[in-house]
């Protein structure tokens, strides 16, 4: 990235976002906040008809977790959560610890929590727990704050991070047309928002050497798609929506099945909140008032 360019998209970030002496972690703007509310009103317009909404918390089960896969294929990217046990008396001499005896946090054991790292991963054993999936299916809006432990520290790939997903459980031929007709869809979304993009063949950051081999699987399955759009730059785009086929995993991991037995197929849709208004901020310039009309009432900001 030249240098014109990122001291434009340093002086941005000034505006919509605060450090908080985190990589990745920031606190956000009242202005940045609006267009992230437009984003979410403007997606929920969109939303397929007879879709249930769930909202979910931060933080998930580790045994959920760990029974998807999630553990396996990204343990780079996991974030867990731990507390300090022990008696009042315990838990004081462990704060009151000196940190060149590691401090208290050598102390912290793990709970059966941990962060969130996609905004679907609740949602499958719930299902579970619910039994039979209906014979047309299901679909569902889900969303939540989620959690990547990145090692980047660019400000599009942030480790707290907002996302929104519409997923789709039932059979392939079903499923495969969600995702479809979503690629399409959001391709429409784009262009009203006025956003340069492009769409691309995708693969996930699978941990390892087998992860190597799992994502060129992806790739040549055609499991994922990806909707880019600059933000660091017209050269390498960002991703900020992405359109995933799951085939049977989640099906087969939580016994996701009709009453016939059919195991169910899944796919989602995501959005990426935060990478979406930072890419119309880097498009439009930070005073949204003179962004195009059209893309102004679609985010129902005031001229």
């Amino acid at each position: 990235m030249n240098t014109a360019v990122e001291n434009r998209l340093e002086s941005l970030v000034a505006i919509l976002f605060h450090p908080m002496n985190a990589d990745g972690v920031y606190a956000r703007t009242a202005i940045f906040e609006q267009i992230v509310e437009g984003l979410s009103t403007l997606i929920s317009r969109n939303r397929d008809p007879q879709t249930e909404i769930l909202r979910f918390p931060p933080v998930m089960s580790r045994s959920h977790i760990e029974r998807s896969g999630y553990l396996h294929s990204f343990p780079h990217l996991l974030g867990a959560v731990s507390c300090l046990n022990g008696s009042e008396a315990e838990i004081r001499a462990t704060v009151d610890r000196s940190k060149s005896n590691g401090g208290w946090a050598a102390s912290l054991m793990p709970t059966d929590l941990v962060l969130t790292p996609a905004a679907c991963y609740p949602l499958y054993p719930l299902l579970a727990a619910r039994g039979q999936v209906p014979e047309n299916g299901l679909m569902f809006d889900v969303a939540c704050d989620c959690f990547r432990h990145e090692a980047s520290q660019e400000v599009g790939r942030l480790q707290s991070f907002r996302m929104r997903e519409f997923v789709c459980v039932g059979s392939p031929n079903h499923v495969v047309e969600f995702r479809t007709r979503w690629v399409s869809r959001a391709k429409q979304l784009a262009d009203i928002l006025g956003l340069s993009y492009q769409i691309e063949q995708a693969s996930d950051p699978f941990f390892g050497r087998a992860g190597n081999l799992m994502a060129i699987n992806q790739i040549e399955q055609s499991l994922k798609f990806e909707l880019l759009s600059p933000i660091r730059s017209e050269k390498s785009p960002t991703a900020c929506m992405s359109f995933n086929y799951h085939r049977e995993h989640f099906g087969t991991v939580w016994e996701l099945r009709k009453a016939d037995g059919e195991t169910m197929h899944t796919a989602c849709v995501a959005f990426g909140l935060d990478r979406l208004a930072l890419a119309l901020f880097v498009k439009a310039r930070i005073n949204f008032r003179q962004w195009p009309t059209a893309v102004r009432e679609s985010l129902g900001v005031a001229g």
